[in-house]
C-alpha cells in the first residue's frame, strides 16, 4: 500500500462533531423542519446556547433558520443538503471507528 491512511478520527468535521451541533443535525435529519423550542427542549440547552450553535451551523451552510409570524413568532430550523451530507459523512467516520475497535475485541 503506497498511501498512508489516516485514522478515521482525523477526518471528523469539527463543526459537526461538537455534541450539541451533532444533536441538532440528528434531530433535523428526522424531519423537513423543526421548531427551535423542540430542539432546545430535546437537547436540554438554553436559548442562547442553541442560538450560538445554530449560528455556527448556518455559517457552515449546514442549517437554515427561518423566522415566521403566524399569530405568534416561531423559529424553524432546516438542515440543508450540505448539512445532511455532512451528518452522513460524520456518521460513516464514526462507524469506521466503531468497526476498527470491534476488530480489537
Amino acid at each position: 500500500m503506497n498511501e498512508v491512511l489516516g485514522h478515521p478520527s482525523t477526518k471528523l468535521d469539527d463543526v459537526v462533531h461538537q455534541r450539541v451541533r451533532l444533536g441538532i443535525l440528528a434531530i433535523l435529519s428526522e424531519a423537513d423542519r423543526v421548531e427551535f423550542t423542540y430542539i432546545r427542549d430535546r437537547l436540554a440547552v438554553t436559548d442562547g446556547n442553541l442560538n450560538r450553535h445554530l449560528q455556527v451551523l448556518a455559517e457552515a451552510g449546514f442549517a437554515r433558520i427561518e423566522k415566521r409570524s403566524q399569530g405568534r413568532s416561531r423559529t424553524w430550523i432546516l438542515a440543508t443538503r450540505e448539512g445532511r451530507a455532512a451528518l452522513g459523512d460524520h456518521l460513516a467516520r464514526l462507524q469506521q471507528i466503531i468497526d476498527a475497535t470491534k476488530e480489537l475485541s
